[in-house]
């Protein structure tokens, strides 16, 4: 691993406040030599997390293992994953400045980002046997509500998705506005959880670990059949609904790339469409039409109904949207 002119004042600073610098608890001492991924990891599935919770911490950690101090070089991504534990501890001890530098480098992200990415950060120095900073808080972010496509630009993506030359986009656009799903659950699919005569899917092992039912209409059930031939001629490999021609089980990432290429056909940009805009959709579209709060909470699989709460801002953008193009027209009949 690399080290820049930073790290000669970082260690004399360290050694005037512990001594020696920062001490692994003894629970870590004799796998201190150890790479700390691997590690870690052991550690994240000893205490039952999620595969989706290992995946999202190490995104965090990873930003902020590679956040450089003034006047240090920046590490590779091999230095960075072949630290050992006491590597990873000098290097992100709590009060070298590293921990604030990541922290305010977040203030463009979104609250749900901020806030899993502080969890990540808070449980690894835990582990590490050291203490969070006290003045270290959450950045002041402006308020940034969930991203959802115009009426126009859903009929083109829909319109694309039908017309696409991958069968998969069509019914992956549909799931997920029909039923709220977030990707991965879409991806974890099995066809023993879908019932078509009831109209229904159980999502297990969702986010948090929890299972729940999803609902969807006849053009679900539609999609799913006219899917089905050509899913059996890919030769599956299990039981998942949505398979890639070599018979694997799809990918989010996949699912993405089909986004990107609808959003290319139907014209709009790139950023606009993913997964998880359709799921906002969904969600906003059944706000509109009188569906109340703690239902649509249950059916998006959300812990906390204040995190459902924000489409209520939406709505109310919507609202005053509508309000605004009707006033418009009323005034240019007045004028004409």
């Amino acid at each position: 691993m690399r080290t820049g002119p930073y790290n000669a004042r970082q260690k004399a600073v360290q050694q005037r406040l512990y001594g020696e610098g920062p001490e692994l608890p003894p629970r870590l001492v004799h796998r201190g030599h150890l790479p700390w991924m691997a590690t870690y990891t052991t550690q994240l599935q000893t205490e039952g997390k999620s595969v989706n919770t290992q995946k999202s911490y190490m995104i965090g950690l990873r930003h902020l293992i590679e956040t450089p101090l003034p006047g240090e070089d920046i590490i590779t991504e091999f230095e960075r994953d072949s630290m050992s534990v006491e590597q990873l501890l000098e290097r992100i001890e709590p009060f070298n400045g590293r921990l604030d530098l990541w922290v305010n480098s977040m203030i463009d992200k979104s609250p749900s980002t901020v806030k899993a990415r502080l969890a990540a950060a808070n449980h690894l120095i835990n582990w590490l046997g050291q203490k969070w900073p006290e003045h270290l808080v959450r950045p002041k972010s402006g308020k940034k509500l969930p991203r959802t496509l115009t009426s126009r630009e859903l009929t083109l993506v829909k319109e694309a998705a039908a017309c696409s030359e991958d069968p998969v986009a069509n019914l992956a656009v549909t799931m997920i506005l029909d039923t709220g799903l977030r990707v991965s659950e879409l991806c974890a699919l099995e066809l023993s959880n879908i019932d078509l005569d009831d109209h229904s899917a159980m999502v297990i092992d969702g986010k948090g670990g929890k299972d729940r039912l999803v609902l969807f209409t006849q053009s679900t059930v539609n999609s799913i059949l006219a899917w089905l031939p050509l899913r059996d001629s890919r030769n599956p490999i299990g039981e998942h609904l949505l398979v890639t021609k070599n018979g694997g089980a799809l990918q989010s990432r996949s699912v993405q790339r089909l986004m990107d290429k609808l959003a290319d056909q139907a014209g709009i940009p790139r950023g606009r469409l993913t997964p998880h805009v359709l799921r906002h959709n969904f969600a906003t579209g059944l706000l509109e039409r009188g569906a109340d709060l703690v239902s649509i909470q249950r059916l998006l699989g959300h812990a906390s109904i204040a995190t459902t709460r924000v489409y209520l801002e939406i709505s109310d953008q919507t609202l005053r949207e509508i309000y605004k193009r009707a006033t418009s027209v009323e005034i240019e009949n007045e004028e004409s």
